[in-house]
């Protein structure tokens, strides 16, 4: 029977992975309560601009001109950014299970990541992560967004890694099957105990 290759990298997402989304609806909706904003008006805006932020195009600032203050507010500016910040936690146990399996295996650790700039940033600085990822492939750094393909093929190219030694672990089921398209092992991240117990299936246990 043929070895099964094995895996010599990791590519993972931030949001719903290592971290809590960095905006999502719920956020959104919890800022329109927060600051008595109307949701629908907003969530229309930013639907219509979060793209073009994510993507690197779009400074924070700009986007919330354009989503929040497009006309006066009773608020900063500031006020509103250091609530987005705010909602942003970790995932201990998903955090400490990479940096388990990276240093049992010796392994490259990789961030593919659709976020704008200044979430990227925080998200990187607030949990640490840089301590643990060994590079990052975000939207917002490479100007174009899951699931556009390329965006593992410039992931693959900066690893140096060929796509079979490398597992993806994402919990967006879509951008899973784009990732496998081009010969990743992709994971379907749903919880810890399944992420862990896929990764086990490869090779990658938790050494002691």
């Amino acid at each position: 029977m043929k070895k099964a290759t094995a895996i010599k990298c990791v590519f993972l997402d931030i949001g719903g992975v290592l971290l809590t989304n960095g905006w999502d609806r719920s956020m959104r909706k919890r800022a329109a309560e927060t600051f008595k904003l109307d949701y629908d008006e907003m969530d229309e805006r930013h639907h219509l601009t979060f793209d073009t932020y994510e993507e690197g195009k779009l400074s924070l600032d700009e986007y919330l001109d354009r989503v929040v203050f497009y006309k006066d507010r009773p608020f900063s500016g500031e006020e509103f950014k250091e609530f987005m910040f705010a909602q942003s936690q970790p995932y201990p146990q998903m955090i400490e299970l990479v940096r388990g399996i990276k240093r049992s295996h010796d392994l490259k650790v990789a961030v593919v990541s659709n976020e704008g700039r200044e979430l990227t940033v925080h998200r990187i600085q607030k949990f640490g992560l840089a301590e643990f990822v060994d590079f990052f492939v975000a939207s917002c750094f490479v100007h174009f967004r899951k699931p556009d393909a390329d965006i593992y093929r410039l992931a693959l190219d900066v690893a140096q890694v060929s796509p079979e030694r490398v597992v993806y672990i994402e919990d967006r089921f879509m951008f899973v099957e784009v990732a496998e398209s081009l010969g990743i092992r992709g994971i379907h991240h749903r919880d810890y105990d399944s992420t862990r117990a896929a990764l086990t299936s490869l090779g990658l246990t938790l050494k002691k």
